[in-house]
């Protein structure tokens, strides 16, 4: 067993990002200013978007995106129950009603022939998950999007590295947004960013995020001239210290891919023909951004639930995650809605079996070899 208990999650945190940010420090300017505009240029210019916008986290890029394609009360927005919380929360906040589509049971993602079933008279948007970093049928819910003119903003907090049928995901529906929390696959700690193709919307997005501020601080002291208030706007802005964090970070993005890669790698060979599996590749020309190693207990086959397996493992010093209960299955949607257990069997059915095991370019060969061994001892093999 490991002396050291194994964090689930943690990033990959080296001495240039460690020195950018001191360089921030030093610079006396730790607001919105130059590091912030240098994050986001590089950020569209790997992405491939017309327009980026850094914001305080993923959940304020969702709901900023809602709010500027018109999204609120008495609307409805399609969605996946097995998602991270914010997913719906935004949607709540808005003032909006989620309605949630079942997922594959295979992929964890979104069902996209199940989409148009849910479309009704209130509809107005559809918000995919690209879940553990694979993308969704972006072609068939774009279809449907257009047929029945409706907003597309993607929740692409997994999926940074992300590409489609040969389009980076960023590029694709109206918005996107992406996460750089503390455990993704680049971090600032705390922070986010939108892409879209709409200059319009991104010059919305940037005022609502300062306070509906028509000039932000860095130019406001840079520059002659007032501020006017042009909307009631939010406080969703990203600082120099969090982009100083991520610049680096951007830098090496496809390094620590291939890391993931291979630690995902790994871990399949070392667990074919135990009682569990993992969500099957990406098809050809399309690329997985390898943010979570998923595993699906066959408790049956084991005879062991999912939680007995996690508490086993964290005995042995392995941290994992759960991602995730199905948000049909948590109080606040069960109350509000009136969700029923069985409604979104395919999402209860993983949210019963899923675990993630740790999987980050942080990780030493030691370390993923601590995990082959505890997950191969918990499962029998």
């Amino acid at each position: 067993m490991r002396e050291k208990f194994l964090v689930f999650g943690q990033p990959d945190i080296r001495d240039e990002d460690i020195d950018e940010v001191l360089d921030t420090l030093r610079s006396r300017w730790i607001g919105t200013g130059p590091k912030v505009a240098k994050f986001e240029q590089e950020f569209k210019d790997y992405i491939g978007a017309k327009h980026a916008i850094a914001v305080s986290s993923c959940t304020a890029a969702m709901e900023l995106s809602l709010l500027v394609a018109g999204i609120g009360d008495g609307d409805e927005v399609i969605t996946t129950p097995l998602t991270f919380a914010a997913t719906a929360n935004v949607i709540r906040h808005v003032g909006a009603t989620p309605v949630f589509v079942d997922v594959d049971r295979f992929t964890g993602l979104i069902d996209a022939e199940r989409i148009e079933d849910a479309i009704t008279e209130k509809t107005r948007a559809i918000m995919p998950v690209h879940l553990y970093g694979r993308p969704c049928d972006m072609d068939r819910i774009m279809e449907i999007a257009e047929r029945h003119e409706l907003v597309v903003i993607e929740d692409a907090a997994h999926a940074v590295e992300s590409v489609y049928r040969g389009r980076k995901i960023g590029t694709i529906g109206d918005f996107t947004c992406f996460s750089f929390y503390v455990n993704k696959n680049i971090t600032t700690c705390e922070g986010g960013m939108v892409t879209t193709h709409r200059l319009s919307w991104a010059e919305r997005i940037r005022v609502l995020s300062h306070h509906g501020l028509s000039t932000i601080a860095w130019k406001r002291v840079t520059s002659a001239g007032h501020y006017e208030v042009v909307e009631a706007g939010y406080k969703y802005n990203l600082t120099d210290i969090n982009a100083a964090l991520g610049l680096n970070q951007l830098k090496r993005v496809e390094e620590s891919w291939r890391r993931r890669r291979e630690i995902f790698e790994r871990y399949n060979e070392a667990f074919d023909g135990l009682p569990c599996w993992t969500p099957p590749e990406v098809e050809e020309g399309s690329v997985h951004a390898y943010h979570l190693y998923t595993l699906i207990i066959d408790t049956d086959r084991l005879g062991k639930t999912r939680d007995e397996v996690r508490n086993e493992l964290l005995k042995m010093n392995i941290g994992t995650g759960i991602h995730y209960i199905s948000l049909h299955l948590h109080p606040y949607y069960m109350g509000t809605f009136g969700f029923r257990p069985d409604d979104f069997p395919n999402a209860r059915w993983i949210s019963e079996r899923t675990l993630s095991l740790p999987l980050s370019p942080a990780l030493t060969d030691d370390d993923v070899a601590d995990v082959i061994d505890a997950v191969r001892k918990v499962l029998g093999g």
